[in-house]
């Protein structure tokens, strides 16, 4: 690198608080002179539908490959693209960026778009959505809200982020600035997941606002940003009979007792057959005895009479005094007895 390069770059080696605000210099061909040694190459495959707007603009994709010493093929029959470095390239990554390139193209980017991937502050990302959702109608319903009505949705967060996204079949392709990729990565998965994509926009335009106060600029914005709260989540039921787990031991269970071992821990093993059938008709015979016995019980169930519940009387309180009455009843009977005059 020369002086005047190493003058225009960053001259400390120490941590920054805003690392993206520092100006990388470019590589030159006077960096590498003595060029590469080995070649590379990349290739991948392009649909049916994009072979005509590739022929067309294959020339200006060889014009600007040209200028890197890359080396692009087009090959119709096959339906690649490759890409491929030769004796004079001398920046070693510019080969990423043209793989990058090809892969956008073949996404159904357009070459004023996928051009850009070239320059040194620009990068791109291709998210696939194809294993966010099983459900077909999901998966298409949930793309569609991705790009919003009449596109709005796709234009506001091309406008946040100051990236270009693309919604293609399976696949989104988003190309911009290394700190905007991220961003554009979280909206596509959070809305494939079933949040909404407005929550997230909301959430770019208050940051946005925030960073312009000098006041609020360096302190938490959490109290600031929207919550997304799914109504949809509901518990695993959990079943009624849950087994309990046995603690782990490294021993295998003991083997279980065949037929014989258990006759001949019991002593019947060594019992004649005829002593046998005696003891098998006595443990039936024993058996029969208790079901009756049940049965029987079950019968007489019928006849047992109902308890009668007693009523208990409840004496009544009264508030009458009955000394005070008993004087007025004699009061008055003396009353009745007196002589009239």
């Amino acid at each position: 690198m020369s002086d005047s390069e190493q003058e225009e770059g960053p001259k400390t080696t120490e941590p920054v608080d805003d690392a993206w605000s520092l100006k990388i210099p470019s590589f030159q061909p006077k960096d590498n002179p003595h060029r590469l040694l080995e070649e590379s190459s990349f290739a991948t495959l392009f649909p049916k539908y994009r072979e005509e707007y590739l022929k067309s603009h294959w020339p200006l994709v060889q014009k600007v490959l040209n200028k890197h010493a890359i080396v692009a093929e087009l090959d119709l029959i096959e339906g690649s693209m490759t890409v491929k470095t030769t004796r004079k390239t001398w920046d070693p990554y510019i080969i990423v960026k043209a793989r990058d390139m090809i892969k956008l193209m073949s996404r159904s980017v357009p070459f004023e778009q996928a051009v850009r991937v070239l320059q040194d502050d620009i990068a791109s990302d291709i998210i696939k959505i194809s294993s966010f959702v099983r459900n077909r109608e999901k998966f298409v319903k949930r793309r569609k809200r991705l790009i919003g009505p009449k596109g709005c949705t796709l234009k506001s967060i091309e406008l946040l982020t100051n990236c270009y996204v693309l919604v293609q079949g399976q696949t989104v392709a988003a190309l911009g600035p290394y700190k905007s990729l991220p961003l554009v990565r979280r909206i596509v998965e959070d809305t494939m997941n079933n949040i909404h994509p407005i929550y997230n926009v909301k959430a770019l335009m208050i940051k946005r606002e925030l960073a312009k106060d000098p006041k609020l600029k360096n302190e938490n914005w959490e109290r600031f940003l929207p919550n997304f709260s799914s109504k949809n989540i509901s518990k695993r039921k959990q079943p009624k009979k849950k087994k309990e787990k046995k603690p782990y031991t490294p021993f295998p269970p003991p083997q279980q007792e065949s037929k014989i071992d258990k006759m001949i821990a019991s002593g019947e093993y060594f019992l004649k057959e005829e002593q046998r059938r005696a003891k098998k008709k006595k443990e039936q015979d024993a058996r029969h005895q208790e079901a009756e016995k049940r049965r029987q019980e079950r019968r007489a169930q019928a006849f047992v009479p109902a308890e009668e519940k007693v009523v208990e009387k409840r004496e009544e309180k009264s508030d009458i005094n009955l000394e005070e009455f008993k004087r007025k009843v004699e009061k008055g009977l003396k009353k009745r007895r007196a002589p009239v005059q």
